[in-house]
């Protein structure tokens, strides 16, 4: 009776060179998508490398998207120390403090304004006052 060998690709690459060593020695060209190969195992390493070679790719893209992004994103998040202060003393009393201070600095920088007080005194900034969301509610806190 013949025995079946364990599969190919689930052995390690030492496993591979014990178990077919009188095939040829595979010939691989490393590039991103050309591999040229001569024996079944060096079909396994092909789809290995290629694997391999993409996941590289992908993790390399993705930390240069976020690199990029993040150079974008930071003049928007950072706001000016009077509008973090005015905001600051608008919300304190605010229900959800994180979005009235994200709605306050965004009045506040294009308004460059802020009503004194927790509450209310929105005639002392016109422009903040008359901001309005997309429903036609007061945008500004």
């Amino acid at each position: 009776m013949r025995q079946e060998a364990p599969a190919v690709s689930m052995l390690p690459k030492t496993f591979i060179t014990l178990l077919l060593p009188q095939l040829p020695t595979p010939t691989i060209n490393f590039t991103l998508f050309t591999v040229h190969t001569t024996t079944h195992s060096s079909l396994i390493l092909e789809g290995f490398i290629f694997r391999h070679k993409m996941k590289l790719l992908f993790a390399t893209l993705l930390l240069c998207s976020l690199l990029l992004s993040s150079s974008f994103l930071e003049p928007a998040s950072a706001g000016s120390s009077f509008c973090d202060g005015k905001c600051s003393t608008r919300c304190q009393k605010a229900g959800v403090v994180d979005r009235c201070l994200k709605y306050c600095g965004i009045c506040c920088e294009e308004c460059k304004c802020v009503p004194s007080g927790t509450y209310g005194n929105k005639h002392e900034c016109p422009c903040y006052r008359d901001k309005r969301s997309s429903k036609g509610k007061p945008k500004c806190p």
